[in-house]
């Protein structure tokens, strides 16, 4: 009996001795919930732990005589620390099962459990512990004075550090929160807040501070300014620290700030050392002096928080990087849309585009610098014109967007802004813009289709009224939407196989026998309609859908060529058109060898025809490509001759082998005189070159007859034979040599 009381006072001494970073002196006692059905229970644990005090703080008890009422307790009452809990009351598990709903159920995971039972056999110690969420599991035995002293001061312990870890992930989730903020001040705001939470659960305080930044970047104000503020200080947010009402407040965190190091007199002031400032302060109010190891623990935590803020101000630089020009401190094409989408629907607004004509001839010809300044110059001409109610954006090099009422954005107003010259440097500058508006229906908007209808109309008109302002169209929208849906048609068609090649004889106009073919692609439709080639290539060469596209042309040509050379016709030559996108492409010369060996067919026998503008490109890099496909042994030949800008020298520098007269001079020989005539030029240009010459679109008898007269050696066209496929080719071909 002497040593069960020895031990009991040992325990009581244990429990009187208050942990480190415990409350050492508080009123608020803790709460004990006592769960059994038995009465007697009740009052003998309540006896055994009267007067009791654990870490400094009174017990609290609830009683609860049966699961079903113990859980409405604890659906009522909050921050209960210790269950004792009897396991079997108006169920053989009725204690087992009602853990079960507070974990899982009431989402309490912080209210440490103590089973008690008085049948020791009926569940098994160890599988419980396993498989509930429970502090303790002891027979009512077992339980004497110091066994449930030493349980109950466990589980109280277990819980309080339980509520710190809590109370830790809350400012945790403010830090996590800040960090994925856009706005600058409310994502530092929060992060500030959720370091006084957690500097607060650090010390066991109430959330009581405020942090002060210093007066260098990201702030513009001279004073340090309050940006995050807990408790009776949570109205000084955003007050310089000059304008602090109390003295002692205000003079530590100055103190603080200058010294670059915590104070601890007149309530605790850290220091986190952050790059970009001169450094950040927390103020928080606490009568205490902290211990030694709560100062250990305060500077690593600082430490560690310093990083935190300077994460949080990257990503400050990063957002601004992302959604504001640097040049012009504008916002920029990815914030300019998300304004759409925040201002489009009120009332009566208006969406423009607007792109200056020439910037880059003016960026060249002086330089690039100077450029940057005109550009500066053009915003702040705009942001002048058009007042403060429209928004101003850089959503291109020399592309603004603007968005405002349709009072203050209309083509009179963007036409004024450019009215009188500009002044840069001394320099007096008349600049011109052409402009595209949508008139907004206050109807929710996307911004990012709002601005591809504004690029339309701007396209549209660049091409035909530069230097003016005008109203999208619908009809612009509807033909954009007809050629995208073209394209997606023409993409379905090219993986299904569904295009087609046609082939048109080419005739010696001596001999009036054959001498080769143009390849010409066809696409028909599901519904059977004939799409015409200038309407879809175009639209296969600006998505890039005209290299795979090109290359199935030439290898299907070849591939023909190869099976008309078997059936005998050698010597028969195949022309095969050739984008000028498909023609600009890195790898075009190998895969053109390429084909022509897979295929087997004679590069002398096949000529690429090129149109005439490629004699715009850099002379000298077409020269040699040229040169590289003259190796192979394949001819070139210039389509739709006449209608460009080659010149004679360009004729002679590019070394081709044929020029293609444009049907258009052809269709003149009928109205004028074929002596002096285009074609006859062209004709008399390709003999001076020594160049073959060939007449496309020849109809009828006269023009043949011209064209012979002329010297022209060769011609297609309907008079002799319309694009066929290759089986009715090799029909024709052996009636028209027979």
């Amino acid at each position: 009996m002497s040593d069960a009381l020895s031990l009991g006072d040992d325990a009581v001494q244990f429990i009187d001795d208050p942990l480190d970073r415990m409350p050492s002196a508080s009123v608020d006692p803790w709460r004990i919930l006592i769960v059994d059905d038995d009465a007697d229970v009740h009052e003998a644990t309540m006896l055994i732990l009267r007067d009791l005090v654990i870490e400094g703080r009174p017990l609290c008890f609830f009683h609860a005589y049966s699961a079903q009422e113990a859980y409405v307790i604890l659906e009522r009452t909050p921050d209960l620390a210790v269950i004792l809990l009897d396991v079997i009351m108006e169920s053989d598990d009725a204690g087992l099962q009602l853990v079960r709903r507070i974990r899982d159920e009431l989402g309490d995971h912080s209210v440490r459990i103590v089973l008690r039972t008085g049948q020791p056999g009926y569940a098994p110690e160890i599988e419980t512990i396993r498989a509930y969420d429970i502090n303790d599991y002891r027979t009512k035995s077992e339980l004497t004075r110091i066994r449930l002293f030493t349980s109950l001061t466990a589980a109280i312990r277990s819980y309080w550090q339980i509520r710190q870890i809590e109370l830790n992930r809350r400012g945790l989730e403010l830090i996590v929160e800040a960090s994925t903020g856009l706005n600058r001040l409310r994502a530092l705001q929060q992060f500030a807040e959720g370091v006084v939470i957690q500097v607060c659960a650090l010390l066991n305080i109430a959330p009581e501070g405020l942090i002060c930044a210093s007066s260098s970047s990201p702030f513009a104000d001279e004073s340090p300014l309050v940006i995050a503020a807990a408790g009776r200080y949570r109205e000084t947010i955003h007050r310089p620290l000059q304008g602090l009402p109390e003295a002692p407040v205000r003079d530590a965190l100055r103190r603080c700030l200058l010294s670059r190091r915590h104070t601890f007199d007149h309530g605790i002031c850290l220091y986190f050392n952050v790059s970009e400032t001169r450094g950040m302060a927390a103020y928080l109010d606490i009568a205490r002096e902290p211990d030694p190891l709560d100062r250990k623990l305060l500077e690593v935590f600082c430490a560690n928080v310093s990083v935190g803020f300077e994460n949080v101000l990257l990503h400050s630089q990063l957002f601004d990087l992302a959604y504001h020009d640097q040049l012009l401190r504008l916002p920029n094409r990815n914030r300019f849309i998300q304004l759409i989408e925040e201002r489009g629907a009120e009332p009566d607004m208006t969406l423009a585009l607007l792109d200056l004509d020439d910037f880059a001839a003016i960026a060249l010809a002086l330089d690039h610098r100077f450029g940057d300044l005109v550009l500066q110059a053009v915003a702040a001409r705009l942001a002048q014109t058009l007042g403060p109610r429209v928004i101003l954006a850089r959503v291109a090099g020399d592309a603004f967007g603007l968005l405002g009422p349709q009072d203050d954005l209309n083509p009179d107003r963007l036409e004024q802004v450019f009215a009188a010259p500009l002044m840069v440097q001394g320099e007096t500058l008349r600049i011109a813009a052409t402009s595209s508006l949508i008139r907004l229906n206050g109807s929710p908007v996307r911004g990012g289709e709002l601005l591809k209808d504004a690029s339309i109309a701007l396209k549209q008109g660049k091409r035909f009224g530069r230097g003016k302002a005008s109203y999208f169209s619908d009809a612009l929208s509807k033909a954009a939407h007809a050629r995208m849906r073209m394209l997606t048609d023409l993409r379905a068609a090219f993986s299904a196989e569904r295009l087609s090649l046609v082939f048109q004889p080419q005739i010696d106009l001596v001999s009036g026998r054959p001498v080769g073919a143009e390849a010409l692609l066809r696409w028909q439709s599901d519904d059977g309609h004939w799409i015409p080639p200038d309407q879809f290539i175009p639209l296969a060469e600006q998505s890039g859908l005209i290299v795979p596209l090109g290359e199935w042309v030439l290898r299907t040509a070849c591939q023909q060529l190869h099976r008309l050379t078997e059936l005998g016709y050698a010597g028969f030559r195949m022309a095969i058109n050739v984008s000028h996108a498909q023609f600009r492409e890195p790898g075009f010369v190998p895969m053109l060898e390429r084909v022509l060996a897979d295929c087997q067919v004679a590069a002398a026998q096949v000529e690429l025809e090129l149109t005439e503008s490629i004699a715009m490109e850099q002379i000298d890099a077409i020269t040699a490509k040229l040169a590289d496909i003259r190796r192979l042994g394949v001819a070139i030949a210039i389509d739709d001759f006449g209608t460009g800008y080659s010149s004679l020298n360009v004729l002679r520098q590019l070394r081709i082998d044929r020029l293609k007269i444009d049907r258009s001079f052809i269709e003149e020989l009928e109205r004028s005189n074929p002596t002096g005539s285009i074609a006859q030029i062209i004709l008399a240009l390709g003999h001076q070159c020594s160049l073959g010459m060939i007449a496309e679109g020849v109809e009828n008898e006269a023009q043949h007859r011209s064209l012979r007269e002329m010297g022209c050696q060769e011609a297609q066209g309907f008079l002799f034979a319309r694009p066929m496929p290759i089986e009715q080719l090799e029909v024709w071909m052996a009636a028209a040599i027979a």
